[in-house]
């Protein structure tokens, strides 16, 4: 298993070879690919090893899983189709999926995976595709067939991989963010938005509520899934509208708190790294990191190995993930 950042004429060369390959560029690098063994999300930043952070229109960040794979399919779903991802993943194997940022397909996805049949049965990792910042509302996120040459919006693209004999897969997740002491806030209806708040169980606005309490919203809200911390990150708050909007979606009935907070989210987030990425750099198929760890971390320039990769518009590990690392480690049994 190896992760690259590439030039284009490096990464064609990869293609051509027959290499099975997971590719993360901008759109108008990943256009100027050959068909192959591939798929593929857009976004130009990345987590690199030899440069650490950056943002490139013209490399492709190049995860080449071929030695690790004894066989794959790539399966376009819809908006309704997702609810067969985990079933149709191989019983020996691993799937990686790509979702284009703010499409049908990402709604349904982060409202629901936890409710498809066989949720977490056989490891699901990926990313949800982006844009540079400098384009948002210019250009849609997009992701790539590489096998048809279909380049696509709308619907999900997946990789199902059964593993090579000897090999097993586990998916892992890096989470800066713990709950805090303050109140517990619940929400009356699933979503990526919010107008009310139940606030240790008192209906507020939830906008004054946030205004009123000076909340540092780089800090997500955090529920804890029987024993895991998720995280859901803030996109915006709408005081004319009365609205609050999530990269991820809150559920009805779940208990949040505003995370605990950080002194220095940088050296924090490094801290962390150590503490639980103590795994061997060769067994590190695949990572991804996201863009609000890019940004309020300061990562532009800065490495973070063992894990390199995309940085995205979000993370999946089984479901929607924010602020988060994930990574899929593949080693022998």
């Amino acid at each position: 298993m190896e992760q690259s950042i590439l030039g284009i004429a490096e990464t064609k060369a990869k293609i051509l070879e027959g290499r099975t390959l997971l590719l993360a560029g901008d759109e108008n690098a990943l256009r100027k690919l050959p068909k192959g063994n591939w798929i593929g999300g857009t976004i130009p930043y990345f987590i690199t090893r030899p440069l650490g952070g950056l943002a490139s229109r013209s490399m492709v960040h190049v995860t080449d899983v071929t030695d690790a794979v004894a066989a794959f399919e790539i399966i376009r779903y819809d908006h309704g189709s997702l609810s067969r991802v985990f079933t149709d993943g191989a019983e020996h194997g691993f799937s990686f999926i790509v979702l284009p940022a703010r499409s049908i397909a990402h709604l349904a996805f982060a409202l629901n995976a936890p409710g498809y049949n066989d949720f977490g049965v056989r490891p699901l990792v990926g990313w949800i595709s982006g844009v540079h910042l400098d384009d948002l509302g210019e250009v849609t996120p997009k992701v790539f067939n590489g096998q048809t040459g279909a380049m696509f919006s709308e619907g999900g693209l997946v990789l199902h991989a059964d593993l090579a004999p000897g090999k097993v897969a586990n998916v892992g997740i890096v989470n800066l963010f713990e709950q805090g002491d303050g109140d517990v806030l619940t929400f009356p209806v699933d979503g990526f938005s919010a107008r009310e708040v139940l606030v240790n169980g008192v209906k507020e606005d939830f906008a004054s509520y946030i205004r009123r309490n000076e909340l540092d919203t780089r800090l997500p809200l955090v529920a804890n899934y029987y024993g895991v911390m998720v995280n859901t990150s803030f996109q915006g708050i709408d005081d004319a509208e009365g609205e609050v909007t999530f990269y991820a979606p809150v559920f009805k009935g779940l208990q949040y708190k505003h995370a605990k907070p950080v002194e220095d989210y940088e050296t924090a987030f490094k801290n962390r790294l150590e503490a639980e990425g103590q795994v061997a750099e060769d067994r590190v198929a695949f990572s991804c990191n996201c863009i609000l760890n890019y940004l309020y971390s300061g990562l532009e320039g800065k490495r973070t190995e063992p894990f390199v990769g995309p940085i995205t518009f979000g993370e999946i590990a089984y479901q929607l993930l924010n602020q988060t690392l994930v990574f899929l480690e593949v080693g022998d049994v």
